[in-house]
């Protein structure tokens, strides 16, 4: 299955420019330190956390019966690499029959579904920001709602709204509302059907997360399959709801390569058109919202090192261009590891997502080429990490990433953010 990557993904050196002056002019800052010390004293920089978010589901915390070892390993990846994490919200887990909600940590287990206090408790624990997804997701709705009349369904949703707005409004910035308005089968209530559904559940939700950060996410073609101009219907979606008053605070964009093995290099070449993609990026960023790359698969199909290394090529090179681009605020990986995806039972590589082997890390917990690319960039290539030296006014300007920083100066430790350009700090 190993292909050649330079025939795979296509770019140019105009393209190839361009990431690297966006990542030079969108990702770092000029930055002033002030201090009391004396001219020539040694301050040391490191950037602890980037303002970028970086992320992927959590669906496995504590999920895996019966091997403690696995579920460790699992937390302690997950934490060494990300800095926000998405929360399974699906309503058929959070309340499977009527009125028993499944938020407190110690509720009763479902499949890849980990109670919603247990991720946002691990998340608080280690510095990650959590991800709400999603609030409005009809193909996910319980099945006792089935049946219900456009404003009974109505009323429990809203009530819903108002619980999760309780209890997690404050933990959770990015409440995305719907998601895969496109897919068609499947749906549960009637009132996925109805014209003013969206329009409903965005200004319904706007009431309940007025300081919250509201997303919309849609499926993978209608992102990146497309003409990447005002007239596709993902665009038009979203000025239609605008024009009707709906508060859409951020764009969602997945990015799953489901194409089968035998058909992989013809079906993704269009995806992987890395001059596209900046136009699909160009496109949607005439909204001048972020941009949130809210759920990645890149398979790797197979546990041969040749094929687990074709799988990190392409996100090496994936994640440039979202990185590099203006408008992209986030960058959520999806399964972390492989064979416990959706669709099939643990452990069975032949069936559901668990086919694509498109986790960073193998079945073992052991870390695939992919996870050690990521943290290569993230932590090593994309950071800031530097000795410097105070000038006669006690101050070190330097240009380095957005986000927060620790400084050691004086044999003291102090915390600095630096979250926009030309920003000055006194220590």
């Amino acid at each position: 299955m190993a292909y050649d990557i330079n025939e795979l993904v296509i770019t140019n050196e105009e393209t190839n420019k361009r990431i690297q002056d966006g990542i030079e002019k969108n990702r770092k800052g000029d930055f002033t330190l002030k201090t009391s010390f004396k001219s020539g004293e040694k301050v040391h920089v490191k950037l602890k956390n980037h303002k970028f978010r970086f992320g992927c589901n959590m669906f496995m915390l504590d999920e895996i019966p019966d091997d403690e070892r696995k579920n460790e390993l699992y937390k302690e990846k997950l934490a060494a690499l990300f800095n926000m994490a998405t929360v399974p919200f699906y309503w058929d887990a959070t309340e499977p029959t009527e009125g028993h909600t499944r938020y407190d940590k110690n509720s009763e287990k479902i499949y890849r579904r980990p109670p919603t206090d247990l991720c946002v408790e691990f998340c608080e624990q280690h510095g990650i920001e959590p991800r709400e997804h999603a609030l409005c997701y009809d193909h996910f709705f319980p099945q006792w709602l089935k049946g219900k009349s456009n404003e009974e369904v109505k009323a429990h949703l809203e009530k819903r709204m108002k619980e999760v707005s309780e209890r997690y409004a404050d933990k959770i910035h990015t409440i995305e509302v719907t998601n895969e308005m496109f897919w068609w089968d499947g749906w549960v209530t009637d009132f996925y059907l109805a014209p003013d559904f969206m329009e409903w559940c965005y200004k319904k939700t706007a009431e309940y997360f007025p300081k919250n950060e509201l997303c919309i996410n849609e499926w993978t073609g209608a992102i990146w399959d497309t003409r990447a101009c005002a007239y596709d219907a993902y665009y038009m979606m979203l000025e239609n709801l605008l024009m009707k008053g709906c508060r859409i605070d951020a764009i969602g964009a997945q990015y799953h390569m489901f194409q089968r093995a035998e058909k992989y290099f013809d079906d993704t070449r269009r995806f992987y058109n890395l001059p596209h993609l900046f136009d699909a990026l160009d496109n949607y960023g005439r909204f001048k919202k972020p941009i949130e790359i809210t759920e990645v698969t890149i398979p790797a199909f197979t546990q041969d090192a040749a094929d687990e290394e074709s799988q990190a090529d392409v996100l090496e090179r994936l994640y440039s261009v979202w990185f590099s681009h203006e408008n992209v605020s986030q960058i959520v990986y999806w399964n972390l590891t492989d064979g416990y995806a959706a669709f099939t039972t643990p452990g069975n590589m032949e069936e559901g997502e668990n086919y694509y082997r498109g986790g960073l890390l193998r079945f073992d917990m052991s870390e695939k080429p992919a996870y050690k690319r990521l943290k290569h960039l993230i932590k090593e290539v994309w950071t800031t990490n530097e000795e410097l030296t105070a000038d006669e006014n006690g101050e070190v300007q330097f240009r380095g990433f957005y986000g927060e920083y620790e400084v050691t100066a004086g044999g003291k430790t102090y915390q600095v953010n630096f979250d926009t350009d030309g920003k000055k700090a006194v220590l």
